[in-house]
């Protein structure tokens, strides 16, 4: 709650306020009185260094919405000048999330959250864990003659993923395992020898990678989770298929934060287990 200012303070507060916005805006007096529909000598009165009173609610409204700053800000409720919808815009945004396996608004994130801690709930098996022919079958539906060179094109970008100083900690569902191991569902006429390359790769990795790898298995049924990233403290993106829903707020991102820790807290396989249950599916596919 913001402290409470004796009423000339606050109107002095206005006045410094009022004529920071107008030198800002480049915005002479006489402007500013056209865009407010009042006479200049009105403005005038509001910038005079003597003036001890504050304006009515509808002029002061009047010249928040033509500076393009908040009225709060203006009598000093606020410390930030954005209005509250251009400071919801900024927390908050929706972007495209085209049929890709890297795109350019993901690997961008990526690279703005370097060093920072990634926690990711994919929608399916994470992308930077596939192999070169899960990855030909998974996406050749939806990009057709050009998923080899999409694949290529993004082999780098994964790389760089996988090779940057960020720590990845991976929750996948229980059901997600069984379900592609065992070839039903999404994964319905996978071949058993893709599978079975896939399932040895991401045991491998996990192994390799560990401790900046770390790939937990949680229980659906205990605990649901959509499809989220988050990228350190800097942002939160939820996966809605053919957009993002993108957070940058800092209670948001930490509200997703500790969901995903839940899933961790609760994760039915742990990243050090996670090896050996893969392989007890990779022994049931023969």
């Amino acid at each position: 709650m913001p402290p409470k200012i004796d009423k000339r303070d606050r109107a002095t507060l206005f006045r410094e306020r009022l004529g920071q916005a107008l030198r800002e805006a480049g915005l002479s007096q006489a402007g500013l009185a056209r865009a407010i529909g009042a006479d200049r000598s009105t403005v005038s009165q509001l910038l005079l260094p003597e003036g001890k009173r504050l304006p009515n609610a509808q002029l002061i409204g009047e010249c928040a919405a033509a500076l393009g700053v908040s009225a709060d800000w203006l009598l000093g409720l606020s410390a930030r000048p954005e209005r509250a919808a251009d400071l919801v815009a900024a927390a908050m945004m929706m972007t495209e999330a085209p049929r890709a396996l890297v795109d350019e608004h993901i690997f961008a994130w990526h690279q703005e959250a370097a060093g920072y801690k990634i926690r990711y709930v994919p929608s399916g098996l994470p992308d930077m864990l596939k192999t070169h022919a899960m990855l030909m079958w998974e996406y050749e539906p939806s990009l057709g003659r050009t998923t080899e060179q999409a694949i290529n094109a993004s082999e780098d970008r994964l790389a760089w993923m996988r090779g940057a100083r960020s720590d990845y900690e991976i929750a996948i569902p229980l059901h997600e395992i069984a379900s592609f191991a065992s070839g039903t569902g999404y994964y319905a006429g996978l071949p058993a020898a893709i599978r079975v390359e896939q399932i040895e790769h991401m045991a491998r990795l996990q192994d390799q990678l560990y401790p900046s790898l770390r790939v937990v298995l949680f229980d659906a049924r205990r605990l649901y989770s959509a499809p989220v990233t988050v990228f350190g403290p800097l942002l939160a993106a939820i996966y809605l298929g053919r957009n993002y829903l993108v957070f940058r707020d800092t209670e948001r991102v930490q509200a997703m934060t500790r969901h995903f820790d839940t899933l961790v807290r609760e994760a039915s396989v742990t990243a050090r287990d996670l090896p050996a249950h893969l392989m007890e599916w990779r022994a049931k596919i023969g």
